[in-house]
């Protein structure tokens, strides 16, 4: 009995709002299959009661609803504090970029294309809930780490990044290049930043991809060297510049948050390595594909891939033209799709097949 009582405890409940019943039902079989339990709403109005009284894990909502559409009740849902940090993603019929742009600038998490392809809604709910789950506001934290100092680090450290300035970079602008010196580490607060070393051919080697709530810089951070890479934005980006000499004395001070760090250090560490390795030994078909792979884990839409051939020449080490004639490939074997600089992934398990 209490392992059962445990189990509902812990289960997660989505809410779903949509008009179409069959839908509807088709929609709550698939998540209670996957042992969700699922609350429904016909229209807006029940959907924004059910969100405010239930507070579920997220919610589902059809973009098309009567009186208030799916924006609406989002932008209702957002100001409410109770439902404001509750992940939300659209379904949708038609998900064309201007409406993708639209709803993730009204503060939506994932947008899914009706029909479904695969096992797609189920990723996606359970990845919005583990991603809202990691979420803080620094990629540390309190609850890993039980050193005695390490509360009073953790709040003089989030002091010191608040009183810190937000600059904004652009798009395809540098924030640092090889050669400079910086007195800055850089915490991304949104957008996207590569960091890259140029081959003597001129080609791009991108060293590495940050996503929001990462350092930057983190490996120089104790070290007087100049950059051994430069740094750009792939999308409009915010960070925090944060002194370098403000940082090393905060850990001076309070030991406890070394462990913090060296942590975050091991975790990149290892992430190169295992780059190291791709590039060392695998075929470029296999290179491409773990770069595929990696960049769908955080895809918003899921399974929607936004980069350029270049870019993704640069994360796998191979020459663009390869990574056409790979694509081309997976296209024509219904792995992916294929819009300008836009891959839809059509057969996840099918790539990660080939990766494997």
């Amino acid at each position: 009995m209490n392992d059962l009582l445990q189990l509902l405890t812990n289960m997660k409940n989505i809410l779903i709002i949509e008009n179409d019943l069959d839908l509807l039902g088709k929609y709550s079989d698939v998540l209670k299959k996957s042992g969700y339990e699922v609350i429904t709403a016909l229209n807006s109005e029940t959907g924004i009661n059910l969100a405010l009284n239930k507070l579920p894990s997220l919610i589902l909502c059809n973009t098309v609803l009567s009186n208030i559409d799916g924006f609406g009740v989002l932008s209702i849902l957002s100001k409410n504090p109770s439902t404001t940090k509750i992940p939300f993603v659209f379904l949708n019929a038609l998900s064309t970029p201007d409406i993708v742009k639209k709803g993730i600038a009204c503060g939506a998490d994932d947008f899914v294309t009706k029909p479904f392809q695969g096992d797609q809604l189920v990723r996606s709910v359970e990845g919005r809930i583990n991603k809202n789950k990691k979420q803080t506001s620094l990629p540390i934290s309190e609850a890993n780490n039980n050193h005695p100092d390490n509360g009073t680090g953790l709040e003089k450290l989030f002091d010191l990044i608040s009183q810190c300035k937000i600059r904004l970079i652009k798009k395809k602008q540098t924030l640092y290049y090889e050669s400079d010196h910086s007195q800055w580490l850089y915490l991304l607060i949104e957008g996207c930043i590569k960091t890259l070393k140029l081959t003597d051919d001129g080609r791009q080697m991108i060293t590495g991809l940050y996503k929001p709530n990462s350092f930057i810089g983190l490996d120089t951070l104790f070290l007087d060297d100049p950059w051994l890479e430069s740094a750009e934005a792939t999308q409009d980006s915010s960070l925090y510049f944060i002194s370098k000499s403000a940082i090393i004395d905060l850990l001076n001070e309070h030991v406890g948050l070394n462990q913090q760090f060296i942590k975050i250090l091991s975790a990149n560490l290892r992430e190169k390595k295992d780059q190291l390795v791709e590039l060392a030994y695998e075929s470029v078909r296999k290179r491409l594909t773990q770069v595929l792979v990696r960049l769908n884990k955080d895809a918003v839409p899921i399974d929607q891939i936004d980069i350029c051939r270049d870019e993704l020449a640069g994360l796998a080490g191979i020459a663009t033209e390869t990574v056409s004639r790979i694509l081309t490939d997976f296209k024509e074997r219904g792995l992916i799709e294929r819009y300008g600089s836009q891959i839809q992934i059509i057969d996840l398990g099918g790539l990660i097949k080939m990766k494997s």
